[in-house]
């Protein structure tokens, strides 16, 4: 821990001036849960956690945050007595950070922060790539009678028009899933099963690596910890054996970062749950962020990302987009 180390802070680092280059949001969201609980606690273990996280990179000049300004924001104060309400209310809260003057990365929370998230955008969705690291599919139709699920996060990120979606570590996942995958071409999926193959496990690798390189145009980035081996996020909501490694996840963040030809405009990492028993989960959530950190402070300094810092001091917008869908 820095001697300087600021209580509620990511990495624990204090804030100098108004600018933001880098926020961190908060959505403490659990209300389609559907196994395991506590995701609402996540954001703020995550950050706890962040203290113990090294602020070298070999890849930056300078220890994090490199010259660049970076936030920490009040989360969001969960508001809303239906779960469209809360989806509208996120949403509300994350717009103007998603202004396009600073780069933000959101804490949730379970992985229905996605359509929120999406629906913040400043840019028509059929331009977006969205990179989904995740264990599950999240292509259910709904769960539970709930088309907000957590389960539905992608599916409902097409219904909304997203360009592309590239999944990978995908190893839970159902008939109805499987269908869709084979039947919308904006869906590229690496499973797990491939990828980690004893035998043909570096070609689906190199495969999926050579697929971040030929992105182009903006993307959003969402790390769903439960794509990682349960032995790294034991405490997620949902824990699935035979997923990706460390550097798995590492490598992709740096892969998809370097590609001089896609904007990595925004990312969330989702479904963090505080450890009983150990800061494991938390902790690896925590790494997952700032690696993701570092990958955009690369393309700052690269000079890939606009520089014109807003302030901190921004009011939530009105939304009104989930109560005013069509009833189905």
């Amino acid at each position: 821990m820095e001697p300087d180390h600021v209580e509620g802070n990511f990495l624990g680092l204090p804030e100098k001036g108004d600018d933001v280059d880098i926020v961190m949001i908060s959505l403490p969201y659990e209300l389609t849960t559907s196994y395991g609980q506590g995701t609402a606690q996540g954001p703020a273990a995550c950050i706890r956690a962040s203290a113990q996280v090294e602020l070298y990179d070999p890849s930056l000049p300078v220890d994090i945050p490199a010259g660049a300004s970076l936030h920490t924001a009040e989360p969001w104060n969960g508001e809303g007595n239906t779960l469209l309400e809360q989806l509208d209310n996120m949403t509300a809260h994350l717009r103007p950070w998603f202004s396009g003057n600073c780069f933000p990365i959101v804490l949730g929370g379970e992985h229905g922060i996605l359509p929120p998230i999406l629906a913040a955008v400043p840019i028509p969705l059929e331009e977006l790539t969205v990179v989904q690291i995740d264990a599950h599919a999240d292509l259910r139709q709904e769960l539970d009678g709930e088309k907000w699920s957590h389960a539905c996060a992608a599916a409902r990120a097409l219904d909304m028009g997203i360009g592309r979606l590239m999944q990978v570590g995908i190893r839970a996942f159902s008939r109805e899933e499987a269908e869709r995958i084979d039947s919308d071409e904006r869906i590229s999926t690496w499973f797990a099963s491939d990828i980690l193959s004893p035998c043909a496990g570096q070609g689906a690798w190199l495969e999926w690596l050579s697929a971040l390189e030929s992105v182009e145009g903006p993307v959003h980035l969402s790390i769903d910890i439960d794509g990682m081996d349960g032995s790294l996020v034991p405490d997620t909501g949902t824990p699935v054996p035979g997923g990706l490694s460390m550097w798995h996840a590492v490598e992709t963040i740096d892969t998809l970062f370097s590609n001089s030809k896609a904007r990595v405009i925004s990312a969330d990492v989702n479904e963090i749950v505080p450890g009983k028993e150990s800061p494991l989960t938390e902790f690896t959530a925590a790494m997952l962020a700032t690696r993701v950190l570092a990958g955009h402070l690369r393309a700052r300094l690269d000079g890939r990302f606009p520089t014109d810092a807003g302030g901190k001091n921004r009011e939530a917008e009105e939304c009104n987009y989930f109560r005013s869908l069509p009833i189905e």
